[in-house]
């Protein structure tokens, strides 16, 4: 065995035990787990709110909590909108009852609808605070502070004012609005009738009691992240226990700026008045169980006696719907809201490529045959590319009895070998290396929809046709149980071995698509090139039903487009 194919066998054994090794030893054990065991989550009373102070060397936080609350009824105010459910607690002011009305657990009839912010004085606190932090010792409102409201619903077309009085001549107020979709705006008012100058300075922050159940998934970013000077910041929540009481401080250069806590399909942002600087910061509070922060704080705000001073924040709850992005970005000039959808490294294609989606979905009236549409005009845009490739592809498969025919006459002299059949490849002008473009490109296009179906919450719990119910998630057919036409469970399984019918049908195709190809010269590399179909097989099995099926149809379009020319060029041939 040459070195070339000693190499190339190391390389396809060695990815092999890595897909089957990291899912039998870490994705397997996971979600055992994950089905065994329930997330003990450390739960924070609003007696001890993290508040901001302001020094020079950033913003740092309290780290006390004190035990879990006894759910004494707290006064609340009602929050109703297209999208949105829930309330607020008047106890702390905080924003922790959202709940997305168009969004469910599962696709069962029964599933419950998805509870994104969660009560303050609840097992699992998840919820967001603005307020003030003084640095002069002037009483501002906390976690304890009980706040009145001038109604006690919030909607659309009814805005509120919460107002609390510090008991020394300071008011503070909050008008708090909320539209049609996740976005709620907190204008924060201080009334300054003390003889006194005050200085304030605003801060916003999210809580969330002990770290969430992640995919945990390397193509996918899941814990704080951030916008800061124009890029986009992503820290895990391991990296927040690492840093410290202190946290992760970030000052930006530039004017604006967010920070937040993301899942897969949901999120939770702070986004200040986007013409101020502040300061950013994600941290953890508490070392047992824990809770992570991420907030910020703005400049001074200095209020003359018998004077007004005012700050205005925004905060997003719900659902990471792109086009919903572009446009808060455009209205309140965020600067890359959109980077909250983890595109990735190819987000200049994989963008534009979820817009594509979209159009033909909304021609279609199926995500499904969108993908197929779409994947027809990336053919038809690449098709003089695949052409040209294809037309040397056929060459080398009639030139394939004279290599023969050479190898047997050279037997086993390598060098004279290669010399010949170069010398053979160019009297023919023949190219082995351009059958290798239309794989070239088709990866990051694959890559791209890979991206889109999995990150996009559009592609969430969409239909194609007959079994698949959910075009995100892997084919829930069977082999192993007939395809459900035998009555046992094969949940027990890994992943990769639970093949379905679209990776099957992805398989034959690309053995179909793989047999019309030249046969590799050296039998050892031709035997592993007949074992891709294989191994792909098993590697797509977990991929999701949706790219299983754009990669199955791309194959039987290229299928299509070689047979063609193959059959057109043996013709020219005789």
């Amino acid at each position: 065995m040459n070195p070339e194919t000693r190499n190339l066998v190391a390389a396809i054994s060695l990815s092999m035990a890595v897909l089957i090794g990291y899912q039998l030893l870490f994705v397997e054990p996971k979600k055992d787990i994950a089905q065994k065991e329930n997330i003990v989550k450390e739960s924070d009373d609003s007696a001890n709110i993290p508040i901001p102070q302001n020094f020079d060397n950033g913003i740092v936080a309290s780290d006390n909590t004190e035990p879990k609350s006894s759910n004494k009824p707290v006064p609340r105010i009602s929050m109703i909108s297209k999208e949105v459910s829930g309330s607020i607690s008047l106890k702390g002011a905080r924003i922790d009852d959202i709940t997305l009305t168009q969004y469910k657990e599962t696709l069962e009839p029964e599933s419950e609808l998805i509870k994104l912010l969660l009560k303050s004085n609840g097992d699992s606190p998840y919820f967001i605070e603005f307020g003030w932090s003084s640095p002069d010792g002037i009483k501002v409102p906390n976690g304890k502070s009980l706040w009145k409201s001038s109604s006690n619903i919030l909607s659309p077309d009814k805005n509120i004012t919460l107002k609390w009085d510090n008991g020394e001549n300071i008011t503070f107020y909050q008008d708090i609005s909320v539209d049609d979709s996740f976005m709620i705006t907190v204008n924060q008012r201080v009334e300054n009738n003390s003889n006194n100058s005050v200085t304030l300075y605003p801060y916003g922050l999210i809580r969330r009691a002990g770290e969430p159940k992640t995919i945990d998934f390397f193509v996918l970013h899941e814990g704080p992240l951030g916008v800061f000077d124009g890029t986009l910041s992503e820290k895990s929540y391991g990296d927040l226990t690492e840093a410290g009481k202190k946290g992760i401080n970030i000052k930006p250069n530039e004017t604006g700026g967010w920070i937040g806590l993301t899942d897969k399909y949901w999120l939770t942002a702070l986004l200040p008045d986007q013409n101020e600087k502040y300061n950013f910061t994600y941290r953890k509070l508490n070392s047992n169980g824990g809770q992570y922060q991420t907030d910020f704080l703005g400049k001074a705000v200095t209020i003359p006696s018998n004077s007004k001073g005012e700050f205005l924040s925004r905060t997003f709850a719900g659902a990471k719907r792109l086009a919903l992005f572009d446009d808060y970005e455009e209205r309140f000039n965020i600067k890359h809201f959109d980077l909250a959808i983890d595109f990735g490294w190819f987000y200049f294609l994989t963008k534009p490529f979820f817009y594509a989606l979209s159009w033909a979905n909304d021609y279609l009236g199926n995500f499904g045959l969108a993908i197929l549409a779409i994947t027809v005009i990336v053919k038809l845009l690449f098709f003089p590319l695949a052409n040209k490739s294809y037309k040397s592809m056929a060459k080398m498969r009639i030139l394939t009895p004279q290599i023969q025919k050479l190898r047997e006459r050279v037997g086993d002299d390598r060098q004279k070998l290669n010399q010949e059949m170069m010398n053979l490849y160019k009297k023919e002008k023949v190219n082995p290396a351009a059958g290798c473009l239309p794989i070239l490109v088709q990866i990051p296009v694959f890559f791209a929809l890979y991206k889109v179906l999995f990150v996009s919450i559009e592609m969430r719990q969409t239909p194609f046709f007959g079994w698949i119910e959910d075009l995100s998630v892997q084919d829930p057919t069977s082999i192993f149980n007939l395809f459900g036409l035998l009555p046992y469970s094969t949940s027990i399984l890994p992943d990769f071995l639970n093949i379905g019918i679209w990776p099957l049908l992805m398989g034959v195709t690309m053995f179909l698509q793989q047999r019309l190809n030249p046969t590799p010269p050296d039998p050892i590399q031709a035997k592993i090139f007949a074992w891709m179909p294989v191994a792909f097989t098993f590697l797509l099995a977990t991929f999701p039903a949706g790219l299983v099926i754009y990669w199955t149809w791309n194959n039987l379009l290229s299928i299509c487009q070689q047979w063609v020319i193959m059959n057109k060029m043996n013709k020219e041939s005789k």
